[in-house]
């Protein structure tokens, strides 16, 4: 397959584009207002089409939430099969209905084709005052990193797909997925950070490596703090693994660096593929406090400081220790 294009952008009213992989892109309208731009859906992860319609959404606008964003209008983005049943699809769109109105954000328009998988999700606007935006380009050496979701919805979205997960498993999976990550949104600005990106399809390993590559820093994961879901490394253990944490394995050979104890399977949990998963934030040690105390304010699910971002010739790498 062929590079894709990577248009050169010089237009000095985008503020964010696609240079860094960041999670939204940002264009500025004038002083006071910039326009934060994003889209994602994807085929069902779960059974239930309600609850399927709520991750979804929670997903698409985590990507406005993780530049420091206030979503405020989205369009559907939807393929239908022709057979699903207007039940099943009115269950989708309702679910997704309902997690709009919980972020207060009007959802007036859309766009639906035919197609044999079931896909769906938002093309989300916010807004952002120009300069008070956060990027995955700025983490200092120094900062702490402190994540607000536990990781490991992929190993069990895997294993219900194969009716080998545990009930709790997928309930807690669940939860974790259609909460928002607005309260940590709010906390970033309240504190004000250094960078920040939502953990995605990428994993923990992943997202955290772009952070480090386009701020040119390298970073450190301590395995012992970091929150997993109930259930999440059983299943991990069982085999139920996704193609795409497989992937983002092989895109992260050579930028993940295993401390002494730190096994392959470590390595794979935390390139496990999540789906609206928390945020990933860096901030300077001074202020780690006041944001942990503002997440929990906040009633973000986890508050956990999970690394260190340093500073060595290693730049872009990640390494795990205990």
């Amino acid at each position: 397959m062929g590079k894709l294009p990577t248009p050169t952008i010089s237009d000095p009213s985008v503020l964010v584009g696609n240079e860094t992989g960041d999670d939204a892109a940002i264009y500025q309208i004038d002083e006071r207002v910039a326009l934060v731009l994003t889209n994602d859906f994807f085929a069902p992860i779960v059974d239930d089409p309600f609850d399927y319609g709520q991750i979804a959404v929670a997903n698409a606008l985590s990507d406005v939430y993780a530049v420091g964003g206030r979503p405020i209008t989205a369009l559907n983005i939807a393929a239908f099969p022709r057979d699903l049943g207007p039940d099943v699809i009115a269950k989708i769109l309702e679910g997704g209905q309902s997690m709009a109105e919980e972020a207060g954000i009007l959802i007036i328009g859309g766009h639906t084709v035919d197609d044999k998988e079931p896909k769906y999700g938002l093309a989300v606007t916010g807004v952002v005052t120009p300069g008070e935006q956060i990027t995955n380009a700025g983490a200092q050496p120094g900062d702490l990193l402190v994540l607000t979701k536990a990781i490991g919805s992929g190993f069990i979205t895997t294993a219900a797909k194969a009716g080998t997960a545990p009930d709790e498993a997928i309930a807690a999976a669940v939860k974790s997925m259609a909460t928002l990550n607005r309260g940590a949104a709010q906390a970033m600005n309240d504190v004000g950070v250094n960078a920040a990106t939502d953990v995605t399809g990428f994993g923990l390993l992943g997202h955290l490596a772009q952070m480090v590559k386009a701020s040119g820093v390298s970073a450190e994961l301590n395995w012992s703090k970091i929150p997993f879901l109930t259930g999440a490394l059983e299943l991990a253990k069982s085999g139920a693994t996704s193609g795409g944490t497989r992937r983002n394995m092989e895109a992260l050979e050579g930028r993940v660096n295993l401390g002494e104890g730190i096994s392959e399977f470590q390595f794979m949990v935390l390139a496990d593929a999540q789906t609206s998963g928390g945020m990933l934030i860096s901030v300077s040690e001074d202020k780690s406090h006041a944001l942990v105390k503002s997440l929990i304010d906040n009633k973000t699910l986890h508050s956990s400081v999970v690394g260190r971002v340093g500073n060595d010739n290693a730049v872009g790498t990640v390494t795990i220790n205990e």
